[in-house]
């Protein structure tokens, strides 16, 4: 299975306002609606960072480069992607007269932060400095943003160092993760022998059975992710666990 790992930055929305707090802002204050900045992105287990934007290509040509990948891919782990960065890019892809890339699983590593644990904050940041993989790469905040839209050099070294880093920070968090997530793509899909179906691994321990009411599979559970699974071929339970005689 080859997993894309991927983290977009979007320049803001300008508009003409006459407050700062609480503004409802119509269409025709938009001056400039948002957009795609850059793009990071590497292939799950690989070493090869990939990175454009609009300062190092054309647009036309970053978004070329981020649609090969993602069309590519069987699967695509980001961190609130499934709200933010995809639908975004897709939008990018539509307005730009390209055609949807090849469907892939999403893995939101946000949804899983949600769903199975409770940390203090679900931020990105947070959850790896918590889990003791790094930090997010400091910055000077929204004008870090602004002088990239103004083509600021110095400032686009930072910005790409920052995105990179994100998805260094973004696998390093997907590795811990791995165990926990209940509808990872199914890796004995991709696989001709029996295998984790979160990791891949084939060192599997035979872990009791999971119970139906008229049958049992082998339970087993993954050596190097944790996650547990059962075999897909039931073994008919005894007359006597049927009946509980």
């Amino acid at each position: 299975m080859r997993i894309l790992l991927i983290d977009i930055e979007v320049a803001p929305n300008t508009a003409h306002v006459w407050g700062i707090f609480d503004q409802n802002i119509s269409i025709n204050q938009l001056l400039e609606s948002s957009y795609t900045l850059c793009y990071a992105a590497k292939w799950y287990g690989e070493s090869k960072m990939y990175f454009d934007s609009v300062h190092k290509s054309s647009k036309a040509d970053m978004l070329q480069s981020v649609h090969k990948l993602m069309d590519e891919a069987d699967a695509i782990v980001h961190y609130n992607g499934s709200r933010f960065d995809i639908p975004i890019l897709h939008k990018e892809f539509l307005l730009s007269g390209m055609p949807p890339p090849a469907p892939s699983k999403q893995i939101d590593l946000l949804q899983v932060a949600r769903r199975q644990f409770r940390f203090v904050s679900n931020k990105l940041d947070y959850v790896a400095q918590a889990l003791g993989l790094g930090s997010k790469t400091a910055h000077e905040g929204h004008v870090l943003w602004v002088k990239c839209m103004n083509d600021d050099r110095k400032a686009w070294k930072t910005m790409e160092e920052y995105n990179k880093n994100d998805v260094v920070l973004l696998e390093k968090v997907y590795d811990k993760f791995k165990g926990w997530i209940k509808s990872h793509p199914n890796h004995n899909a991709y696989s001709e022998e029996i295998c984790c179906p979160n990791c891949g691994s084939r060192k599997l321990n035979k872990r009791g059975f999971a119970i139906t009411s008229t049958k049992q599979y082998q339970r087993y559970q993954c050596m190097v992710c944790g996650s547990w699974s059962k075999s897909v071929k039931s073994e008919k339970k005894s007359k006597e666990q049927i009946t509980g005689i």
